[in-house]
């Protein structure tokens, strides 16, 4: 490996193809405002860089980023890229992360709006995210205490696994398919409507009309707060273990739960069960 330190680049394409090489303490800044720095690379390693022009990793493999930063001028920072670390860096611009695979990230801090479109393979853990549309049309997550602030969440993903996380954003989930989250907290309106055989086990749900229109939906001990009319048209096997404000037509399956304060039966189409215990609320 050949090592460069403390250099600063700002020309186009500054180290266009290289491969087997660590830049370490460098800055991709300045007055030329060169863009695509590493473009099409190999075995690339940056250490403790600051990065503040466009499009620095397009289109390469083996790529290692730690102690670093990206800022909002920054923008699409990796994309067509595979076999990617980011471990402790700041990625504070637009469309950081798209169209990569094999990706693992740490520590990171994300500030990023349409974050992680259309990548495949993505461990994320220890990592906080602010994004809208946040990893949109993405497959084989695999996240572990990450927390997100943000809106359109995790739409249209397929095949993933999120652990011990907290999620604050509207419409997250929406078209998920086979997707689990365990142990975490998820907060926002209209959860996961139209998703496919999504379950939650040991969640908390907080906001207004979650997981509507589903199929093979499935809770697991989890606490649902200030939701209502929850379960419109879905498929659902659910036990729940706090009070529902209300429960609106679920199209089959069954629902246990303490306590509903309004269950709605308007669509003759409805016929999923709601088994409560008695209570005040629904006597």
């Amino acid at each position: 490996m050949t090592t460069i330190t403390n250099r600063t680049f700002d020309e186009e394409r500054a180290l266009y193809g290289e491969r087997d090489i660590t830049v370490q303490n460098c800055k991709f800044d300045g007055p030329a405002d060169g863009e695509s720095a590493f473009k099409e690379c190999g075995n690339i390693a940056a250490k403790d860089c600051f990065f503040n022009l466009r499009y620095p990793f397009w289109h390469d493999d083996k790529l290692k980023v730690a102690d670093s930063e990206m800022t909002e001028l920054c923008r699409a920072a990796l994309w067509y890229s595979n076999d990617i670390e980011i471990t402790n860096t700041k990625l504070y611009g637009i469309k950081a992360l798209r169209e990569c695979s094999n990706v693992k990230m740490s520590g990171c801090d994300i500030i990023s709006p349409e974050f992680g479109w259309s990548v495949r393979g993505v461990e994320m853990t220890d990592c906080t995210a602010q994004s809208e549309y946040f990893m949109m049309r993405s497959e084989h997550l695999k996240f572990s205490r990450v927390h997100l602030k943000g809106k359109y969440s995790f739409q249209y993903i397929e095949n993933s696994v999120f652990e011990d996380c907290v999620f604050d954003t509207k419409d997250a989930f929406w078209h998920a398919k086979n997707v689990t989250i365990r142990n975490s907290v998820v907060k926002g309106e209209y959860l996961a409507w139209y998703c496919e055989n999504v379950t939650f086990e040991n969640c908390r749900i907080i906001g207004t009309q979650p997981l509507c229109y589903c199929k093979g939906l499935k809770l697991v001990n989890c606490e649902m707060i200030d939701t209502d009319l929850c379960f419109e048209k879905s498929e659902v096997e659910a036990t729940i273990t706090t009070s529902v404000l209300s429960i609106k037509n679920p199209l089959s399956g069954h629902i246990y739960v303490p306590c509903v304060q309004k269950i709605i039966r308007d669509d003759e189409a409805s016929h999923g069960e709601i088994i409560t215990k008695e209570c005040c609320c629904c006597a």
